[in-house]
């Protein structure tokens, strides 16, 4: 796996191939997207606008529509599951700030700060009722199923890392099903509502829905990693918010399974969050010398090639690679 992790090192993928073909596409999602934040209501859009303008990839739009592709789409089906995707997407977002009091998303001031907790969480539940609009006007029952399906699911995964956010016996087992609800289904729904609006037969979709989840689930993981090892220039948030919160993550439950002797440093920082300066430094040093990053990335990677896999029975088409170096550039990414 180290390998190759260095491998890709020395040619890291780029998502430029990716985007290029989507971009006539992803163009015309754009604009459904600004004409779905409009409202009579001003801080609607202006608080909308204010996290979905700071998102320069769009990646589970961009994974709808590729995925639609790749399975042989020639109509504009995918275009309005694309947005309901980004909408439901910015709409966990706005949530998630007021539930975690997070400072900086996307490089931007969080919007609850601005706006205060009560309009964020509104316009969160604007975002989803418009996003279940998109869904029904794209005429495909089976993907509203997929996208409302997800929806759940995701709620229950943000409610069980809620009960479980600060246990320090939280096993690997039980974080991967937080991160597989949280985060990994709604990049699995993204990729199989887009397969299914391109008509695909259902282990094509199957095939899709696995390249998205392996994608999601090796997403989460880089971002567990990156919250001890990034800054806040490359990672538009702060770094240590996690460990700021007492959230248990991957690379935070390796590092104190590694360090029994240290079981009273974590307890403090992590179960009481009685944390000093110097704290966060302390538990970076344990990630690095306990090996704990390095698994979590391993992990990561681990991911990354079951979510290429997948793409295997999918014959020669621009879509393909073009996928594979998504998954390649989410083990690799540094923000």
């Amino acid at each position: 796996m180290e390998a190759a992790r260095t491998a890709l090192a020395e040619k890291p993928p780029s998502l430029d191939g990716l985007l290029a073909l989507a971009a006539p596409d992803m163009a015309a999602v754009d604009a459904l997207i600004r004409r779905h934040m409009d409202s009579p209501v001003p801080v609607i859009p202006a608080l909308a606008d204010h996290l979905i303008a700071g998102s320069a990839k769009r990646l589970r739009p961009l994974l709808t529509v590729a995925a639609a592709r790749l399975a042989g789409a020639r109509d504009d089906a995918c275009l309005k599951l694309a947005a309901a995707v980004e909408f439901i997407h910015t709409a966990t977002l706005l949530h998630d700030d007021v539930v975690d009091s997070s400072q900086l998303r996307r490089g931007r001031v969080a919007a609850h700060l601005i706006w205060g907790a009560p309009s964020s969480v509104l316009v969160g539940d604007f975002l989803f009722a418009r996003a279940f609009e998109l869904m029904v006007g794209s005429g495909s029952m089976p993907a509203l199923e997929i996208l409302a399906r997800a929806s759940r699911v995701i709620a229950e995964g943000e409610v069980l890392q809620l009960t479980r956010a600060h246990d320090m016996d939280l096993s690997q087992e039980v974080y991967l099903d937080i991160i597989r609800a949280k985060t990994a289904e709604l990049f699995a729904a993204a990729a199989e509502a887009g397969a299914v609006s391109a008509g695909a037969p259902p282990e094509r979709c199957r095939a899709l829905r696995q390249y998205g989840q392996d994608l999601g689930l090796a997403f989460q993981l880089v971002d567990d990693a990156l919250d001890y090892s990034g800054d806040s220039a490359t990672l538009g948030k702060n770094p240590g918010d996690d460990f700021r919160e007492g959230k248990a993550t991957l690379p935070l439950l390796l590092a104190m399974a590694r360090t029994p002797t240290e079981r009273e440093f974590w307890v403090r920082t992590v179960d009481r969050r009685d944390q000093a300066d110097g704290d966060f430094e302390r538990a970076r040093e344990l990630m690095r010398q306990t090996g704990a990053l390095d698994a979590t990335l391993a992990l990561a990677a681990g991911y990354a090639a079951s979510a290429k896999a997948a793409l295997a029975d999918f014959g020669a088409n621009a879509w393909r690679p073009a996928l594979e170096d998504l998954a390649d550039f989410a083990v690799l990414r540094r923000a």
